[in-house]
């Protein structure tokens, strides 16, 4: 998890922190959060997949997307 950028540690920091599973994730309200567009979101979720994938996960229930994430 060495090569996580700036971004991609305090969005994985603040989902560690964050219940994401009684309220379902949004991605429009994170990008407000980190005053970033939503494709950074989307870009670095997408990423977090592939060089956090022990830390991280991103399943669909109830409708919406649920992320666990420990960091």
């Amino acid at each position: 998890m060495t090569d996580l950028t700036d971004f991609e540690s305090r969005l994985l920091k603040w989902i560690s922190a964050s219940d994401f599973i009684e309220v379902a994730w949004s991605t429009k309200r994170a990008a407000e959060a980190f005053k970033v567009e939503e494709k950074d979101v989307y870009e670095a979720l997408a990423a977090l997949t592939q060089k956090a994938r022990d830390h991280i996960q991103i399943f669909y229930d109830g409708g919406a997307i649920r992320i666990v994430a420990n960091y």
